[in-house]
């Protein structure tokens, strides 16, 4: 069998009962933390643009999904878009560390899209669930694209339309027809994230999603795709991988569900980060007011560096994207406000002078003694200077919310309320929390979804 093939026969042969009791809860943590997410970011430009595309387009009987904030249901691969662009814009969704990274909750936006239409039930979403962050994070070890200059989204192509697949009840062949159609379209440039971030860097993977649940839902009415697609003469290994891999285990032959293995993010903010925002906030208890800081030394490892602790644009940033893919500005905010919210990257603060001069004073250097770390921790060493001569210095390598440091249920409900009770009513959220916790309970995944229109767009 291809790679593709294992893939598809995996995918139709497991079951919610295959599933470990750990799979199945945190299942549910990530669809109730990835539900806060978007209602974070219901109000923002990218958001606004992508539900006005989707509520151009009616779903008609049997293939319509709702367009999260709103009452309108679109057709499912619009509402991939909409809703993946609303989970992903805030960089507060869960991540993954790898050779390659990735934000692998992005799936759920393309598994909700079709559950919808299905009349999927709790257990069917869990399952897909699962088995999205499986196909992604295994790739994710496999090999790293981005090596090669294509963004990690890519591999969304493989899991969102396996997951799709599985819930439109797609057997082998049509399984791996999906994943050739998706993966010979949509290969994604790493342009998306170096330089200046746009719009489009919290909207790539949904981008994905959209043509993943596409590529599926063609399957389903009959049409094939180019195969093999990894081993093909023109085919991903050769085109986009420029060498060939394996993925030998798939499933929890090998320890924990890949889910179990991904992380909740703590702050709003690209996960690399994240240990530096943490050793930054422990240091700012030692220094006190920022203003008595003379300089700040980030000390990193080698993907930290390159992807936000390199480029010029990330000690002058302009766009919320770039802000929170930067390593002097977290810090720098950390430092200065001690937290990192969501509220650090809005415009007031992309224009304060003060916390621009402390980001001025913030060195990142790379630093090869912290490369073995990676990626089973995110070792960042911070020293801060004062100007009374004093130095202080603290490293973090497993930061609150990572696997090892994990967040607990009642940390991922108040991070869920401290979002969605800017949008929705109390008795909205109760009612979410409640149903997300119980997923496995609910016949029906549309009586969860038709709580989101009451959301305040």
């Amino acid at each position: 069998m291809n790679l593709a093939e294992r893939f598809s026969r995996y995918a139709a042969g497991l079951r919610y009962e295959d599933l470990t009791p750990e799979a199945v809860h945190e299942a549910k943590r990530r669809l109730l933390d990835s539900l806060g997410c978007a209602m974070g970011a219901l109000h923002s430009d990218p958001a606004r643009i992508a539900r006005e595309l989707a509520k151009t387009v009616t779903g008609g009987e049997g293939y319509a999904a709702t367009v999260i904030g709103t009452g309108h249901r679109t057709s499912p691969e619009m509402a991939a878009f909409a809703n993946g662009v609303l989970f992903r814009y805030l960089d507060y969704n869960d991540t993954y560390l790898s050779k390659e990274p990735a934000h692998p909750s992005d799936n759920l936006a393309a598994v909700l899209a079709v559950a919808e239409p299905t009349g999927a039930s709790g257990r069917d979403v869990i399952t897909a669930a699962v088995l999205a962050y499986e196909i992604q994070c295994r790739l994710c070890d496999a090999y790293s694209i981005r090596a090669q200059g294509w963004d990690h989204v890519t591999y969304g192509s493989f899991s969102t339309s396996l997951a799709a697949g599985k819930l439109l009840g797609l057997d082998e062949a049509g399984l791996t027809h999906a994943q050739g159609i998706a993966a010979t379209a949509h290969n994604a440039m790493r342009q998306t994230r170096v330089g200046m971030l746009s719009h489009w860097k919290g909207c790539a993977f949904a981008n994905a999603s959209r043509n993943g649940v596409f590529a599926a839902l063609l399957a389903k009415l009959g049409m094939t795709g180019p195969a093999p697609i990894f081993e093909g003469e023109m085919g991903f290994f050769k085109e986009v991988a420029r060498g060939a891999f394996d993925v030998p285990v798939l499933g929890a032959l090998d320890g924990p569900y890949m889910i179990n293995r991904s992380y909740i993010k703590f702050w709003p903010a690209e996960y690399h980060s994240q240990s530096a925002i943490d050793a930054a906030l422990q240091l700012r208890e030692r220094v006190g007011d920022a203003s008595g800081i003379r300089s700040v030394v980030v000390e990193t490892f080698k993907a930290s560096y390159e992807i936000i602790g390199s480029e010029p644009e990330k000690w002058r940033p302009t766009t919320r994207e770039t802000a929170d893919h930067s390593l002097p500005y977290c810090v720098a905010v950390a430092l200065r406000e001690g937290d990192v919210t969501l509220d650090s990257f809005d415009d007031a603060h992309l224009r304060d002078d003060e916390s621009l001069d402390l980001v001025a004073r913030v060195e990142v250097k790379h630093d090869p003694a912290l490369d073995p770390g990676y990626p089973e921790g995110i070792p960042n060493r911070l020293t801060v200077r004062t100007a009374d001569g004093g130095s202080h210095t603290c490293e973090v390598s497993f930061p609150r919310g990572h696997a090892k440091n994990p967040m607990t249920d009642e940390e991922v409900v108040k991070k869920f309320r401290s979002m969605a009770d800017r949008v929705l009513t109390e008795r909205a959220a109760l009612e979410i929390i409640d149903r997300c916790m119980g997923l496995e309970r609910e016949s029906d995944v549309r009586a969860l979804l038709a709580l989101f229109a009451e959301a305040r767009a």
